[in-house]
């Protein structure tokens, strides 16, 4: 099957496709894209004139490589496939397989004539590991499950009918996510009990034997509770809180610890609070992004959707996948949902509702936070609304559309 090409990826990493001194890391949740990025990424090459014998591909998770857990191991694969070609393509997809994996990429590196790709699942087993033993050799890019836009690309890519009523399309996307496989299933259901199996299959192959969790039925409340309350203002005091108060008794590095791998999985995405005013981070006070919403309905099994966090959730994403760091800001005693700011070091303030035309008082609310910044950087109040305002200077954009033309907020 034709692959569909994740452009906002390619785009990344191509200028480092023929690039031997830099090992190009792909990190995400699991079942995100990454394998298809890498295929992609190879028949690119092929398509510009490299021979297939030039490019050494190995997935770690097939069958027969189920061996391959060593370096040892690994360096021989590796030799049994080397053409001795003047310039090579090497892509190993699941490195996280083989322990001590380092030293033998370093070494084909440092050997010349081999550009190298590998994906990993989570960023304890890559880019913790690679920050020691790899630094200044490798980039890592950060792929996410498919944003909004991706989402009716894909459909289209694939020639899966598209909803003509955009909200009633955006619901669809919340309500079974944005891994890509799930446009194969034709059922919510289906969807969903999919986004199950990735749960599952995370805790499984990154979780439970790599980070020896004895106490599953509590890391399972952790981890229901912040998927359950995400995009809300949160501590490890509240985790703490809330586990006692159904008899569990929880230490805060226990606690710390369990939401470190949660995050370091991918599967949630931490957010600070930022004190405009002061220019400080407010460290006990964070909110929890997922990397896919599908983890949010997989696990309820009511459908209402709270379009308040949802709508937050798609712009973290969206933002987060364009290079951008995000933080949430305080003025004062009003709060400004996101300060992005971009690869150029500008910055942009962003609110995000569903629609501001439901009062004066919605309106006010959401412009009230952004006309108090006494900067000149970008004001964005993001919604689904199709009518626009015009109010001092802030731009009032159709959230729907802003994604779908892949816009840059600064």
């Amino acid at each position: 099957m034709e692959l569909f090409p994740r452009e906002l990826y390619l785009n990344k990493i191509r200028s480092f496709y023929h690039d031997e001194e830099i090992i190009k890391v792909i990190t995400g949740v699991r079942r995100c894209g990454k394998s298809s990025l890498m295929q992609t990424i190879a028949n690119e090459l092929t398509a510009g004139g490299v021979k297939p014998e030039q490019i050494v591909y190995l997935d770690l998770d097939e069958r027969q490589y189920r061996r391959v857990t060593t370096a040892d191991a690994l360096e021989a694969l590796i030799d049994a496939h080397d053409t001795h070609a003047e310039h090579q393509y090497l892509f190993i997809d699941e490195i996280q397989n083989v322990r001590d994996f380092e030293p033998v990429i370093n070494g084909f590196r440092t050997d010349g004539g081999w550009s190298i790709f590998i994906t990993g699942s989570n960023s304890y087993l890559l880019s913790g590991e690679l920050v020691t033993k790899l630094t200044g050799r490798y980039i890592e890019f950060e792929m996410f499950p498919l944003s909004f836009e991706e989402y009716e690309k894909m459909k289209a890519f694939y020639g899966i009918s598209i909803d003509p009523n955009p909200l009633a399309e955006l619901n669809q996307y919340i309500l079974s996510g944005g891994f890509p496989k799930t446009l194969q299933y034709h059922e919510l259901s289906e969807k969903q009990r999919y986004v199950q199996s990735i749960v599952y299959e995370i805790f499984e192959k990154d979780i439970r034997h790599r980070m020896k969790i004895r106490d599953r039925e509590t890391f399972e409340i952790v981890r229901k509770y912040l998927i359950a309350n995400f995009g809300a203002t949160t501590n490890i005091s509240n985790i703490c809180n809330v586990l006692r108060s159904q008899g569990i008794s929880i230490t805060r590095e226990t606690a710390t610890r369990y939401v470190q791998i949660l995050v370091n999985a991918k599967i949630l995405y931490e957010c600070p609070r930022f004190d405009i005013k002061s220019k400080k981070s407010l460290k006990n006070e964070k909110k929890y992004y997922l990397s896919d919403l599908g983890f949010f309905y997989a696990d309820n099994t009511d459908n209402r959707i709270n379009y308040g966090p949802v709508l937050e959730n798609i712009v973290y994403i969206y933002a987060k996948s364009h290079d951008n760091q995000i933080s949430i800001g305080r003025i004062g005693k009003l709060e400004c949902d996101f300060i992005v700011r971009g690869t150029s070091m500008d910055y942009a303030y962003i609110q995000v509702a569903y629609t501001i035309f439901q009062s004066k008082e919605t309106e006010d609310r959401e412009f009230r936070s952004l006309e108090s910044i006494r900067d000149n950087y970008p004001k964005y109040v993001l919604t689904t609304d199709f009518l626009l305002q015009h109010r001092n200077g802030i731009i009032h954009a159709n959230l729907l559309d802003f994604i779908k033309a892949g816009k840059s907020f600064c």
